[in-house]
């Protein structure tokens, strides 16, 4: 599997930026489908993930700013952020589960916001 995410760059405190990953093949075989980020000195952490099913999750500091959504006919997976913020500032992960197979990750993304 290959995860090809795409999206990042420098954006100012309060802006926005949207995040794609586009998975080799039909995604409907991912149980689940997320991004994770890691800032500098610090552990990978998950930021929303979503379900085949559609069922979403977000870790608590990006709730109501961020949003997961799939394009099951396009292979993609996106992260939007809204109301960005300096901490937000970190390399982006796009991250594949499949049932009885090893996670994939992509190649991170880099998302720097200033103030």
């Amino acid at each position: 599997v290959q995860l090809q995410a795409s999206g990042g760059g420098l954006v100012q405190a309060g802006g926005s930026m949207r995040l794609s990953c586009v998975a080799s093949g039909n995604i409907f075989r991912f149980n689940v489908m997320a991004w994770y980020r890691q800032c500098p000195g610090k552990q990978r952490e998950l930021v929303a993930s979503i379900t085949s099913g559609g069922n979403t999750n977000y870790a608590d500091s990006v709730k109501g700013r961020f949003t997961i959504s799939r394009d099951n006919a396009g292979n993609t997976v996106y992260l939007q952020m809204n109301s960005l913020k300096p901490e937000d500032t970190a390399v982006y992960y796009c991250y594949a589960q499949e049932a009885y197979k090893s996670p994939s990750w992509g190649k991170g993304t880099l998302v720097t916001v200033s103030s």
